[in-house]
């Protein structure tokens, strides 16, 4: 276990309480801040109810992922029969925005050496200076590849499996787009879906994120400049044509024969 004081910021769904749990384990871990979001929900009513075509997307995808998560599939993936719940209930806080100032009060006050940051919306302004070794994130894509939303979903339809996978990177100001510290891609199965290559990655990149700690410590230096812009995938560009066009894909053997292990490669400065 590493000696390094971390501060965890994350949301709260199942891979996230997950993610937590496990660096609890492989850290001193000081806080661990779940971003709600519920500063967000009248003003994204007001806005939807402006725009009848978003709000039908919206709608479209809350249906999509009501059918997707039926039956708490995620839960069941990170926890099995047992409640997703924080072992170090004592240290969580529950918080409506992540660049809530209250936010940084308290990583003021801990002065941790890593904050560590999984599934909360952009940090912003003085928090990004915070860490005496960095912010660092955990994102659900090959970055600069692919960077944004439904990275998993992307790679696949693009056809190309083999760039599944999640990136741990410093986080600057653009979204994902700071110094590399490691591409985690996860093993692929013929009977995979997209939902399990994701949270599998998830596993496989907390498991990298965990050892990060100790190889800190040790003194390994780590960052690359990203070379490229890649590409941005934002939430409104999933359409249903495009979920169509991948469960044909996965229909016809897109994974079939296929031999990919886990990949871990790490970016030294």
């Amino acid at each position: 276990m590493s000696n390094l004081s971390v501060i965890i910021l994350c949301g709260q769904s199942p891979r996230h309480i997950y993610f937590a749990n496990e660096l609890c384990r492989h850290c001193q871990p000081k806080a661990i801040i779940q971003e709600t979001g519920s500063h967000q929900f009248v003003g994204k009513i007001f806005k939807l109810l402006k725009d009848p075509k978003k709000l039908w997307q919206k709608i479209s995808r809350w249906l999509r992922d009501r059918k997707r998560y039926r039956g708490n599939p995620e839960a069941k993936y990170y926890f099995g029969e047992n409640e997703p719940k924080l072992d170090r209930a004592e240290l969580g806080i529950e918080i409506p925005y992540i660049n809530d100032e209250q936010v940084l009060s308290i990583v003021d006050q801990y002065q941790p050496d890593v904050i560590a940051v999984f599934g909360t919306s952009l940090i912003k302004g003085p928090l990004l200076e915070k860490g005496r070794l960095g912010i660092i994130n955990l994102h659900g894509g090959l970055s600069p590849e692919y960077r944004g939303a439904d990275c998993t979903f992307w790679a696949l339809y693009n056809q190309e499996p083999e760039k599944v996978g999640c990136t741990i990177h410093y986080i600057n100001a653009g979204i994902d787009t700071g110094k590399l510290i490691a591409h985690v891609s996860p093993e692929v199965k013929e009977t995979d879906t997209e939902l399990e290559l994701f949270w599998r990655a998830v596993k496989s990149s907390t498991q990298a994120f965990c050892e990060l700690f100790d190889r800190l410590e040790s003194g390994d230096k780590f960052g690359t400049i990203q070379e490229s812009k890649g590409k941005l995938y934002q939430v409104k560009d999933r359409q249903a044509g495009h979920e169509r066009h991948l469960e044909q894909l996965l229909t016809n053997g897109l994974l079939k024969n296929i031999d990919l292990k886990e990949r871990v490669t790490w970016f030294k400065s």
